[in-house]
């Protein structure tokens, strides 16, 4: 993929994603929510007149369908492909140590994918269940006394999603743990080690491996 073509699909998701956003933006206005007898609160929400109704269960069905159910699918039919390349094909050559570290790489990959496909429809899950009840059977959960609290826990889950998939991302695909660890190691370490770690640090920035232990740092 060239320049050009990454740039023209980077402005076509935001164009299309702006796009599906403009209904819900267009009818979400504040109001007051009588949730039992004389306690109301204020709401923050999509409101469609009654003679709507129709439009909004369309265009909810759509956003489900391009925001879950097709992302849910696509992932799935093209993780199971990339998951069944990278752990059944062998590696070819002797099974030296590279070739089993290499392995591992392909596996943690593997896992990880299956990771980020599995937070995804646990964290979007119950808030698309949720509102289906909500907006499809009304009456099922407009009465219960803690449905706003129930509205926004799931929501903050959805959210949270984006958030899982950068802590996964950091955590499995690069180093960072790994350098998170060992400078909090030489935070803590007694005092009088810090000249020598200090100095051990100074020659691997320099280039020269004075220890054992900035050999390991470069290594990792």
């Amino acid at each position: 993929m060239n320049y050009q073509t990454a740039s023209f699909l980077i402005a076509l998701v935001w164009m299309v994603s702006i796009l599906i956003a403009v209904p819900s933006a267009y009818f979400t206005t504040e109001t007051i929510l009588v949730i039992v007898k004389n306690q109301e609160k204020i709401f923050c929400g999509q409101i469609w007149s009654v003679d709507q109704q129709l439009y909004y269960k369309s265009y909810f069905l759509f956003v489900f369908g391009l925001e879950f159910v097709g992302p849910v699918v696509t992932m799935t039919l093209c993780y199971a492909r990339i998951s069944q390349e990278l752990w059944f094909k062998a590696v070819p050559g002797f099974q030296t140590e590279q070739i089993r570290k290499r392995l591992r790489c392909r596996r943690k990959t593997v896992l990880l994918l299956m990771g980020i496909l599995t937070a995804y429809v646990l964290c979007w899950a119950p808030f698309y269940g949720f509102t289906i009840v909500r907006d499809f059977f009304p009456t099922v959960v407009v009465k219960e006394k803690h449905y706003l609290t129930a509205f926004y826990v799931v929501e903050c889950i959805a959210m949270s999603n984006s958030m899982i998939n950068t802590i996964c991302f950091v955590t499995v695909k690069n180093n960072t743990m790994k350098y998170f660890k060992k400078m909090l190691r030489l935070h803590w370490r007694p005092s009088h080690y810090g000249s020598k770690s200090s100095a051990d640090l100074d020659l691997k920035t320099s280039g020269v491996p004075a220890t054992e232990e900035v050999d390991c740092i470069r290594l990792k």
